[in-house]
């Protein structure tokens, strides 16, 4: 009996398809059709190691146009195997050193403390208002120009590409716009780039981007150049949807607060981590089988789909005592495994396709949340819900608060350095 392809209700279920298709099935592997291809679903850390063996599964055929045409892009790293992969990832795992991250992190925290200090007795949208503070932040990090009047259009437009993700209505198409509009941009910004009518710091992120060759020693194409440059920034804004959601953690569980506002780095960190495995990001990542593989005696035809159910694994109670319950102090004292905390990916960051600004996610978060939490504000009446049908997942209202910050709670007021400053 053939198989009905499910990805209209991929769409319509969202982050609850595969982990149901799984519960239904007689074991814990799935057999079904996505984008009307044969796909195999698997769940769970070694899973993930099997995922994530290059030798197993390859991305370069496996990402959907409409998915490139949105999030990624076209001719992204995302879609590279082998040499091609390791060469481009090197030059991401070098812009994301760890004085890179903490070069970015304080250009973050400076721009949230002039936020912050702007937003006393207003209503706040806190999503809206994070990303344009990270979108300023990682533009001026990574020597990328923009105007201040340019600058909400431009973080409008980075959330746009993350929120089309999952939809192929609207949303979908206001992400293809908005990744054209700000290809186009970059490309030129690029081009000047190499003529020398435009500058970018010696390392920054727009020079290392510009100059970068690929396995075969050619420069990337200025098109190409600006997609990575947008996987530069875009990813870093998409950090908003954290920041939101651990606004939502502290309102729900405010037992969390005080030690998440006393400066406790370690459970900073596991605040982090909690953030990143309870609510919903990533619901399922999926490659292409590399050959006839088998999987704990199911077998998978090569060239067919392999599903990695994130979303299922992240709140399976095999893998996460209480899953279902927001609690930090799990990742207190341990370090989550390669393969079992997965919402950026599994596995060595450097060589594989596990995120390499996941650790700049964390540290903006272990940075942010204390803030948060040492923020003095009401919480007017609006929708707090989180639909799991919708991909990507989004906090309705994106956290609406009104501060009243007295002066144990203004933070000092920094100054953001012009350019030509001294340091």
């Amino acid at each position: 009996m053939p198989v009905v392809d499910q990805t209209s209700m991929l769409l319509l279920k969202g982050y609850a398809w595969l982990p149901g298709l799984r519960r239904r099935a007689a074991g814990d592997v799935v057999h079904t059709r996505l984008l009307g291809r044969r796909a195999t679903g698997l769940c769970g850390p070694d899973a993930a190691r099997f995922f994530y063996d290059e030798r197993n599964v390859e991305r370069r055929t496996a990402l959907p146009g409409p998915i490139k045409s949105t999030l990624f892009g076209h001719g992204s790293v995302h879609g590279l195997d082998g040499a091609a992969h390791r060469v481009r990832k090197a030059m991401f795992t070098s812009l994301f050193s760890a004085p890179a991250v903490a070069a970015l992190v304080a250009h973050v925290t400076t721009e949230w403390d002039l936020a912050v200090a702007s937003w006393e007795g207003r209503r706040v949208v806190l999503f809206d208002e994070t990303a344009e503070v990270i979108t300023r932040a990682v533009c001026d990090w990574a020597g990328v120009t923009v105007d201040d009047g340019d600058l909400p259009e431009l973080a409008a437009d980075l959330v746009t590409m993350v929120d089309g993700l999952g939809s192929s209505g609207p949303r979908h198409w206001r992400a293809r716009q908005a990744r054209r509009r700000r290809e186009a941009w970059l490309e030129r910004f690029v081009r000047d780039l190499r003529d020398g009518s435009e500058d970018a710091p010696p390392d920054s992120a727009a020079e290392v981007v510009a100059v970068h060759r690929d396995a075969g020693g050619r420069p990337l194409h200025p098109r190409v150049a600006a997609v990575e440059l947008l996987n530069v920034l875009r990813p870093t804004v998409a950090v908003s949807w954290f920041v939101a959601y651990a606004a939502h953690a502290l309102h729900r569980w405010p037992e969390h607060r005080a030690r998440l506002a006393s400066g406790d780095a370690e459970f900073a960190e596991a605040f982090a981590h909690e953030l990143r495995r309870f609510y919903p990001f990533a619901p399922l990542l999926g490659g292409r089988a590399a050959r006839e593989l088998d999987w704990r005696g199911e077998h998978i035809p090569a060239g067919s789909l392999v599903l990695l159910d994130v979303y299922g694994q992240h709140h399976d109670p095999r893998f996460w005592r209480d899953p279902y319950t927001f609690d930090p102090r799990r990742f207190l004292g341990t370090e989550p495994g390669p393969y079992d905390l997965i919402p950026q990916g599994g596995g060595d960051p450097a060589s594989g396709h596990r995120c390499p600004g996941e650790t700049l996610t964390v540290a903006l978060l272990r940075t942010l949340t204390p803030r948060l939490a040492r923020l003095d504000y009401d919480v007017p009446r609006q929708d707090l819900s989180i639909s799991l049908r919708r991909l990507p997942a989004r906090l309705s209202s994106g956290f609406v608060l009104v501060p009243a910050l007295t002066p144990m709670h203004r933070p000092a007021a920094p100054v953001r350095q012009a350019e030509g400053d001294p340091a």
